[in-house]
Formats: structure tokens, C-alpha cells, sequence
């Protein structure tokens, strides 16, 4: 009876301990999403550069830290991809390389980390990077991982929101619009309250942006048609 009182407790304060240590990590990965949000949205290019060096040097250390997570690993492909925006072009292209194999292993670790942020931030890398022998850019793969991100969240803001810029770049302007429509209305979480007032607010340009392109290019096409039918 005592040994199982003892071995019971055992078990009981591991899972406490285990509980303990998960809202540490959500504490601290709410922080250093402020923290980048913050220098992504709010800080002056002057000051980006040295601000992305010290947030990634943060997750690196949470991700030796929790090896077993995704988040930090999440986290430290993102920051880094921000902090490559701000480097020349061989480092950020060493960087991109980089920051697939980060989310790849976010993937292999927990799939629905972050809402499956890592499809998105995955996908849109395989849509904004150069195709081979330059990089590794392929639309199709970027079209697959947006939709299995799209699978996991469907309401998702972010989620929401890239697959339409996505199909906004392969000119699919009409389907972008419903995508942007619902990133403008999704509920932004408690948890990236500023990042997600910031992403909504894109989404809403996007749209604004989306719907005249459409009308310009209705606009385009009609002058096109009338001018050829005055030439005859």
C-alpha cells in the first residue's frame, strides 16, 4: 500500500511538473510572439535587423531548452525568415533553406502546432521563393500546404489570409476575395491579440486591394474589346 501511494504520487507530481513546464513554454512563446509582432509591424527597418538577431537568439535557446516541442522550433523559423528580409541576398537565401527544415521538423514533431501555422508559413515560402536552380519555390506544393493548413483551421486568420494572397498572385482574384473575407471577420485569439489585429487589417486591404484589381481588369478587357471592335 505504501509503494503505491508512493509510486501514485510519482506519477502525480510528473504530470505536474509536465503540466508546469508546458505553461512556462506557453508563457514564454506568447511573449516572444509580442516581441516579434511587434518589431515586424511596429520597428523601423534601421532597427529590425538587430532586434530579429536578439529574438532569434531567444528561441534557439527555448528550443534547446524544450527539444520535444514545436512551438520554439515554430517560433525560430519564423524570426528567422523575419531577420532574413533584413540580411543580402546569399545569407537570406542560406536562411530560407534553413527555415524550411525548421518547419518540416515542426511538422514531424506535432502537425497541429499553432493551429498548423507551419503548413502556412511552409506554403508560403514554397509560393514567395525563386523556383530551382535558384531556391526551392514550387506553387504546387505551396497550393497543398495551404490547403492542409486550411484543413486543420479553417477559420483561421492566418491560414485564411495567405491562401488568398497565394491565389492572389497566380491572378485567381475572385477565389482570393473569399479567403480575405473571412481572414477580415475571423476572431482573433487571445493569445496573438496584436498580431492578429494586424493580419485582419491586411486581410481587409487585401480585399479592398482584390476587388479593384478585378474591376480594373474588367475595366482593361472592356476598353481592349472596344478599341478592337473601332480598329475595324
Amino acid at each position: 500500500m505504501i509503494c503505491r501511494m508512493k509510486k501514485t504520487t510519482f506519477v502525480a507530481l510528473l504530470l505536474l511538473s509536465s503540466q508546469c513546464v508546458a505553461e512556462s513554454l506557453k508563457e514564454t512563446i506568447n511573449s516572444i510572439e509580442y516581441e516579434w509582432a511587434t518589431t515586424y509591424y511596429s520597428t523601423s527597418e534601421q532597427k529590425q535587423e538587430s532586434a530579429y538577431a536578439t529574438l532569434l537568439d531567444k528561441t534557439v535557446k527555448l528550443s534547446r531548452q524544450y527539444p520535444n516541442y514545436a512551438e520554439p522550433l515554430f517560433w525560430q523559423a519564423v524570426v528567422k525568415a523575419s531577420y532574413a528580409d533584413t540580411q543580402d541576398a546569399i545569407s537570406a537565401l542560406e536562411a530560407i533553406h534553413e527555415v524550411r527544415d525548421l518547419l518540416l521538423k515542426v511538422i514531424a514533431i506535432n502537425p497541429r502546432a499553432m493551429n498548423g501555422s507551419a503548413y502556412v508559413v511552409l506554403g508560403t515560402l514554397y509560393y514567395m521563393t525563386p523556383e530551382w536552380p535558384i531556391a526551392f519555390g514550387d506553387d504546387k506544393k505551396a497550393d497543398k500546404l495551404l490547403k492542409t493548413a486550411l484543413e486543420i483551421n479553417p477559420e483561421g486568420i492566418d491560414s485564411n489570409y495567405f491562401y488568398g494572397d497565394y491565389l492572389l498572385s497566380n491572378n485567381r482574384l475572385q477565389e482570393a476575395e473569399a479567403y480575405f473575407e473571412k481572414a477580415s471577420s475571423a476572431p482573433v485569439r487571445p493569445e496573438q491579440t496584436y498580431a492578429d489585429t494586424q493580419l485582419k487589417q491586411e486581410a481587409k486591404l487585401a480585399l479592398k486591394n482584390a476587388r479593384e484589381r478585378k474591376i480594373s481588369g474588367a475595366k482593361s478587357l472592356f476598353l481592349s474589346l472596344f478599341n478592337s471592335a473601332s480598329a475595324k
